[in-house]
C-alpha cells in the first residue's frame, strides 16, 4: 500500500468550521497526528492510531509522519485554524527538504481550514475589508527585532493587521511592547478586536479603541485585529460591525 502524508487544518474550534475534504481525510486515516489538544477532537475508531505529543515538538512531530507514510500508512497531519497559516505544513517541508533522499517519493496533500483569523474578522464583520497582513508576535522561531520591523512597516503601511500568538506566561512583555509601538506610530483610535476562542463554548468578542488597549486584554487562545485608519464601526440596533471600506482614503 502506498502511503501518503495529509496536512489538514481542523478550524478555529467548532465541528461545523471542519470542511467536507478534511473530514474525508480523517476518515480513511490510519493515523493522525498533531499537538494534543487538536488530536483531541479526533473521534477514536477501530483501524485508526492517534498520535498525540506536545507544542515544540513541530520538527519531531513532522519526522514522525513522513516515516509511518513511508511505511505505507494513510497519515493526516492535524493543524487548528488552516495548516499553512504558521502551522504544520511548513513544517512538514523544512523537515522534508532535508531528506528528500528519505521521503522525496512520499505523497503529500495540504488541505485548507478556516483560520482563527478568518472566523474572528467575520465574527466582528469585515475589518479586513481592505488590504491586510498577518503577523506572529511569537519570538520562539524569529527574534524580536524582526517583529518590531514587521509591526512599523505594516502601521507605516496603514494595513489592517491580523495578530497570532500575542501574549503568553513565557512572553508576557511582546504584545504591551507592540502596543506601545503601534500607539506612537498609528496617532489614532482605531478600533482594536481581541477574538479569543473563537466559534468555541468560551469565545469572547471585545473592541476597544487603540489608544484604551492594554496587554491584559490578549492570551494566546486570542486573535487580535487592528484596524487601518480607514476601518469604521457601525452601531445598529442588532450590535456593532466593524468593517474597512474596499475604496481607501
Amino acid at each position: 500500500m502506498t502511503g501518503k502524508v495529509t496536512i489538514a487544518g481542523l478550524g478555529p474550534g467548532a465541528d461545523a468550521f471542519i470542511t467536507p475534504s478534511v473530514a474525508e481525510a480523517v476518515s480513511h486515516a490510519t493515523d493522525v497526528i498533531g499537538y494534543i489538544p487538536y488530536v483531541k477532537r479526533i473521534t477514536p475508531r477501530d483501524g485508526l492510531t492517534l498520535h498525540a505529543s506536545d507544542n515544540r515538538v513541530e520538527r519531531e512531530r513532522a519526522a514522525h509522519a513522513l516515516d509511518l507514510a513511508a511505511d505505507g500508512k494513510q497519515v493526516v497531519v492535524v493543524s487548528s485554524g488552516d495548516p499553512g497559516v504558521f502551522a504544520m505544513a511548513a513544517a512538514i517541508f523544512e523537515v522534508l527538504e532535508e531528506n528528500l533522499d528519505k521521503w522525496g517519493h512520499i505523497d503529500i496533500e495540504v488541505l485548507p481550514g478556516i483560520t482563527a483569523m478568518l472566523a474572528a474578522a467575520a465574527r466582528a464583520g469585515a475589518p479586513l475589508g481592505h488590504d491586510f497582513c498577518t503577523i506572529n508576535l511569537s519570538d520562539n522561531l524569529k527574534p524580536w527585532k524582526v517583529i518590531e520591523k514587521r509591526l512599523r512597516l505594516a502601521a507605516e503601511a496603514d494595513f489592517a493587521m491580523a495578530f497570532y500568538n500575542p501574549r503568553s506566561k513565557s512572553r508576557p512583555e511582546g504584545f504591551e511592547k507592540a502596543l506601545i509601538l503601534l500607539k506612537s506610530i498609528c496617532g489614532d483610535n482605531r478600533p482594536v478586536i481581541f477574538a479569543r476562542a473563537v466559534s468555541t463554548s468560551e469565545e469572547t468578542l471585545r473592541t476597544v479603541p487603540l489608544q484604551d488597549t492594554s496587554a491584559d486584554m490578549a492570551d494566546m487562545r486570542t486573535v487580535v485585529i487592528v484596524g487601518s485608519s480607514q476601518t469604521r464601526t457601525i452601531n445598529t440596533k442588532a450590535g456593532a460591525w466593524v468593517y474597512t471600506p474596499r475604496t481607501y482614503g
